[in-house]
């Protein structure tokens, strides 16, 4: 039987996990290949949830914009499996 010591601290909640700039880097890459918003917040070690609560808190950011901009471009790949990837702008 466990008990408690009387000068024992109470234990601390275990830290919160913050959607920090690289997550979101992960998150939209992997949203940009997979089309799932359950497989990129895994892939950045975030929920489902956490992610949709994260676009609603930054909706019309560029976090925001990018997240569509992954959707539609998984969506257009998927149409035309075929198609050349697009070659990055040079400046």
């Amino acid at each position: 039987m466990e008990q408690n010591h009387p000068d024992a601290a109470p234990s601390a909640p275990p830290p919160r996990t913050h959607w920090t700039p690289a997550k979101q880097r992960i998150f939209l890459a992997t949203l940009l290949d997979s089309g799932s918003v359950a497989a990129a917040a895994r892939a950045a070690g975030m929920s489902r949830s956490s992610a949709h609560r994260l676009r609603r808190r930054l909706a019309g950011t560029p976090f925001d914009r990018a997240w569509d901009s992954a959707l539609a471009l998984y969506a257009r790949r998927l149409a035309d499996p075929f198609a050349r990837a697009p070659t990055p702008a040079r400046g």
